[in-house]
């Protein structure tokens, strides 16, 4: 797989163990990859489109739309990869250990072919609304951990 560029890094404490942050994760990325309408997915050429695998115990392979798992650590780091036909991209969850807490963080690359690329950098990235969704996706996770 080719590097993409780097876009940027969030992260987040959560006060519980590794065993707890990382079920609340996994369900966190299941629940963020609920299929959009066919033909919004058709015209963004979402990949990959389906769900696929076994999210409880996920592998690679195992598929939300617009996130592939492409690496697998326990407890430890998830890497996920998809695209849509205005970028290519790469979500990686680390989870950081620190006795009794966890930092949980959330780096994402991701390159943007075209002018139509360019364009919808500018709208997700440029606007500040993929800091606000991740940041959303950690908070959400510290959320499930707590309930």
């Amino acid at each position: 797989m080719e590097p993409l560029p780097y876009v940027d890094d969030q992260d987040r404490v959560i006060h519980a163990s590794p065993e707890q942050v990382w079920p609340a994760l996994l369900a966190t990325a299941r629940a963020n990859g609920t299929s959009p309408p066919g033909p919004i997915a058709r015209a963004m050429r979402l990949a990959p489109a389906v769900r696929g695998g076994d999210w409880s115990l996920p592998q690679v392979g195992d598929s939300v739309p617009g996130f592939q798992v492409t690496a697998i650590e326990p407890l430890r780091r998830v890497e996920l990869r998809g695209g849509h036909r205005f970028s290519t991209y790469r979500l990686d969850f680390t989870l950081d250990d620190l006795d009794g807490h966890v930092r949980l963080h959330a780096t994402t690359w991701a390159a943007f072919p075209g002018v139509g690329g360019r364009i919808y950098r500018a709208l997700v990235i440029g606007s500040g609304g993929h800091r606000m969704i991740v940041g959303r996706m950690l908070r959400d996770v510290e959320q499930r951990v707590a309930a």
